[in-house]
């Protein structure tokens, strides 16, 4: 999904002469800490409800007000990845979308953005999430896929987390599956010596004990 296809067209952007008021009553409105301040079509920057709150008098103009990420944003052909890493990077609610002149077209809220970021890695379809434990230089994601593929189980979405320096056999590799039942397919990883780090389902899985049961929960919570 591109960030095009992400704009709220609800979010209304903010211009220099609207006052420090009615950016609030908007945010409030809105239910968002920050809206975008465009003039002419060109993006100025966002204002936060803080700096708004900390300006003293409703009346005055939102032009007058400090403006944060004035050069934090996204073009509209972006992916839905790349703006989740920049707006978590620098904890921003909001991102401003612009086209390919650098004009600006529209806002992203960034709550929306989690819900489609959610969806985009089935986290609300049904199945069991499995976790490998490998080196990086053992990762092949075709061959792991042909592994659970032959138990006619697909991998609905996966994420791999990298080793930390030093530690070449601490790498995961998360994966949600389409299936609760993913017992046959664990024993086909660990056959082919695939080592299951932890492994999450509804229905019961024999072949990991409750201690790898107890670990995922604490990963999932970490």
């Amino acid at each position: 999904m591109l960030a095009a296809e992400l704009i709220d067209p609800m979010l209304p952007a903010l211009k220099p002469t609207d006052s420090v008021a009615r950016a609030l009553d908007w945010m409030q409105e809105h239910r968002v800490g920050q809206l975008a301040l465009t003039s002419e079509g060109e993006y100025r920057g966002i204002v936060s409800e803080e700096l708004l709150l900390d300006a003293g008098d409703d009346e005055q103009p939102v032009g007058a007000v400090m403006r944060l990420f004035e050069q934090m944003y996204v073009l509209e052909d972006q992916h839905l990845f790349e703006i989740m890493g920049l707006v978590l990077q620098h904890q921003m609610e909001i991102i401003a979308v612009l086209n390919e002149g650098r004009e600006f077209i529209g806002t992203i809220s960034v709550n929306e953005l989690l819900k489609q970021f959610a969806q985009e890695l089935g986290v609300q379809d049904v199945g069991a999430i499995l976790i490998l434990n490998l080196n990086e230089r053992d990762y092949s994601m075709s061959e792991i896929s042909r592994l659970i593929e032959s138990n006619n189980v697909k991998i609905i979405s996966s994420y791999f987390s990298s080793a930390a320096y030093g530690m070449p056999d601490r790498s995961r590799l998360t994966m949600k599956l389409n299936r609760r039942d993913i017992a046959p397919v664990i024993s086909t990883l660990e056959r082919f010596g695939y080592q299951i780090e932890a492994a999450f389902a509804n229905a019961p899985v024999e072949s990991i004990d409750q201690e790898r049961l107890d670990s995922l929960l604490r990963y999932l919570n970490t």
